[in-house]
């Protein structure tokens, strides 16, 4: 199976992940680390949109596009909530990343994975189409990781709506995880 050019620009957010998180620990020594690693992220970030308009204007939707771009999402938020969580004491920032807000992003995270396996296991039809809370909560997250990084004075804001939206999508999902299990046919999403 070939990729298509937005999967392959997906698959640049998982290559991005460890650049950023090496930088994200030497910045402990080197300041300018920490502004490589906020390049980087945007980066990240921006292959994110630029991946899903690429797939609207060539009309490119492909299965392993299905997969490889939430999952890309996923690995992305989670590792930079869970490193940013771990590296919050020797990092040169001015807020630092509360535990709750990464409990409540992998929490949501584990449930849906583990439903979505419970779904495969019961031999169920899964079409993975984001929603708009989905949508959101994706931003959200992606909103918070920046303005920890560039101290922005709105995080403690931001991180509480990122909460929000994260707990809405989780239920959303969950919701229609449990139709799907029932024969309904509206598709499941991550």
């Amino acid at each position: 199976m070939a990729l298509t050019f937005a999967d392959k620009v997906s698959s640049i957010r998982i290559i991005l992940l460890p650049v950023f998180i090496s930088l994200l620990m030497y910045s402990r020594a080197h300041i300018w680390a920490v502004n490589a690693a906020i390049v980087v992220f945007v980066l990240a970030v921006l292959s994110d949109f630029f991946d899903g308009l690429i797939a609207r204007i060539k009309k490119e939707k492909s299965d392993l596009g299905q997969i490889i771009d939430p999952l890309a999402d996923k690995l992305l938020m989670l590792s930079s909530f869970i490193a940013l969580y771990m590296l919050r004491g020797s990092l040169p920032l001015k807020y630092q990343m509360p535990l709750e807000i990464v409990l409540v992003v992998v929490s949501r995270d584990v449930i849906l994975s583990l439903g979505l396996l419970v779904l495969h296991l019961l031999n169920k039809k899964i079409s993975i189409e984001p929603s708009i809370w989905g949508k959101l909560t994706t931003f959200s997250q992606m909103f918070t990781v920046f303005c920890l990084l560039i101290n922005l004075i709105i995080f403690p804001f931001i991180w509480k709506l990122a909460a929000i939206f994260t707990i809405i999508s989780g239920v959303d999902y969950f919701l229609r995880g449990i139709k799907s299990s029932n024969g309904n046919s509206k598709p499941a999403g991550i």
